[in-house]
């Protein structure tokens, strides 16, 4: 895919919605990840969170719960790959 053609993933709703700074770091995150081609899993997100695993783990929940994102593929071991959603999907709070 052409990433120069391609549409950036973030969409400003996520500001619109009720969610916790952290979650809505998470989901930054996960949109830069989606935007430069590499897989939103738990070892590249934690690679660029810098605050609590507790944290980033809840974001991921909590962006799970509102259908922006959807866990695609998990290990035994807990490495998860995720895909985000569009926008059209998410609930609204």
């Amino acid at each position: 895919m052409d990433s120069q053609n391609q549409t950036p993933a973030m969409n400003q709703k996520i500001f619109d919605i009720s969610l916790s700074v952290e979650t809505v770091s998470v989901y930054l995150i996960c949109c830069n990840l989606s935007d430069n081609d590499m897989a939103i899993s738990t070892k590249n997100l934690s690679s660029m969170w810098n605050g609590d695993e507790a944290l980033l783990l809840e974001g991921l929940k909590d962006l799970e719960e509102q259908n922006i994102l959807r866990k695609i593929l998990s290990d035994r071991e807990g490495n998860n790959i995720y895909k985000l959603l569009d926008v059209k999907r998410w609930k609204s709070s």
